[in-house]
């Protein structure tokens, strides 16, 4: 996680009742020709501008780069963070010789790109061996300010049965080994070979959130609480809720919108807290459920409405979700950015969707990566 992402004023969320929010995406690097993941990391770190290093990390394989935007309360800074720094990689990635990609996994066949060198990530692949996933699987992180950790247990239990319509609208990832996986996030399942990867569990307190930490570690499932890979948790650094279960987003546009529905989601669980509504108990097995089917259809296909356990038109639960949304993001001031937002995604689809046209036009994953290296600049 970069150093910039949430270090929450929260002091701004208490004078103005809203929330702050951050967002990390990590990226992955291919050669211009092939498309096939490059261990090139070190040397796109190498023509980072100075003064955006700060944003700018590695990430587990030498294949991909991370960057993290600021926190703040308007989408106008979330835009403008993630547009420069997203055009400053992609002009780095240029100058040594790679290309940025905005995508789940790596399309293209070739090589797994090694791990980074740090002694945590030599003690994961000591413990966990062969749970690399394939050439980089890289994700969006999204940041919310809470107050304080017993209320963002109560924000995770009231967010954890709504998470897989965010799932199914970050899908991003259909091509790996050179061939259509039949999923629309393929990310999604090499991600849950890690044994800590889950849907968030119903929590009773804080102490219980810690309390399981210590059993998952002591378990060996995890090394440390930086492992701990639910799809909603607590931030180990800063006061926010990390919800962590997208692709990342091929364009800006894309995750501008997410951020904002993903703060809406923890604004109105937050009012439902300091209301006393009790949250949505989903059984955990219909959740693996949700994911699974958001993962495999995307927004294209069908969802899983958690409230029956039915399966509907996954467009058709998500204007419901968004309507759902709609008073806290009248709140902040996002109700009509997001209508825009919603709309053009209904235009062009899913990343997964996109991918699928493109390739079904040219039969030629060469020009996927090229178009997903567009998207990822503009």
């Amino acid at each position: 996680m970069t150093g910039q992402v949430a270090e929450a004023p929260s002091e701004m969320a208490a004078a103005t009742g809203l929330l702050t929010v951050g967002v990390e995406e990590e990226f992955l690097l291919v050669d211009p020709h092939t498309g096939a993941a490059v261990p090139a990391v070190d040397l796109v770190m190498e023509q980072v501008p100075a003064e955006l290093r700060g944003q700018v990390e590695r990430e587990f394989q030498t294949s991909q780069i991370e960057i993290g935007s600021p926190p703040g309360l308007e989408l106008s800074s979330i835009r403008h963070s993630l547009g420069v720094l997203r055009r400053a990689l992609a002009d780095a990635a240029e100058r040594a010789g790679v290309r940025l990609l905005a995508i789940g996994t790596g399309p293209v066949d070739g090589p797994v790109p090694p791990v980074v060198d740090k002694p945590r990530f030599d003690r994961m692949i000591e413990r966990f061996r062969l749970l690399v996933p394939g050439p980089g699987n890289n994700g969006m992180h999204v940041h919310v300010g809470v107050p304080d950790p017993e209320t963002g247990v109560q924000v995770l239990n009231h967010v954890r049965p709504w998470l897989p319509l965010l799932h199914a609208m970050t899908t991003n990832s259909p091509f790996a080994r050179g061939e259509d996986t039949g999923y629309a996030s393929w990310r999604s399942v090499e991600w849950e070979r890690w044994p800590s990867v889950a849907p968030t569990p119903w929590l009773e307190s804080h102490e219980h959130y810690q309390r399981l930490i210590r059993q998952l570690i002591s378990s060996g499932v995890m090394l440390d609480e930086g492992m701990l890979y639910w799809y909603a948790r607590l931030s180990a650094k800063y006061p926010t809720v990390e919800l962590r279960i997208g692709d990342v987003c091929p364009s800006v546009d894309d995750a501008v919108l997410v951020a904002a529905l993903v703060r809406a989601l923890v604004a109105t669980a937050r009012a439902d807290v300091d209301a006393g509504r009790p949250a949505l108990r989903t059984d955990h097995h219909l959740l693996v459920g949700a994911h699974w089917r958001a993962a495999h259809d995307g927004l294209e296909g069908e969802a899983v409405d958690v409230t029956t356990g039915e399966l509907r038109p996954a467009w058709e639960l998500l204007d419901e979700f968004v309507d759902r949304l709609r008073p806290e993001l009248e709140q902040h001031g996002d109700w009509a950015e997001v209508t825009d937002l919603l709309g053009g995604l209904r235009r062009h689809g899913s990343g997964a969707a996109r991918q699928r046209a493109v390739y079904a036009r040219t039969g030629r994953l060469t020009d996927v990566v090229q178009d997903v290296a567009r998207q990822t600049r503009d």
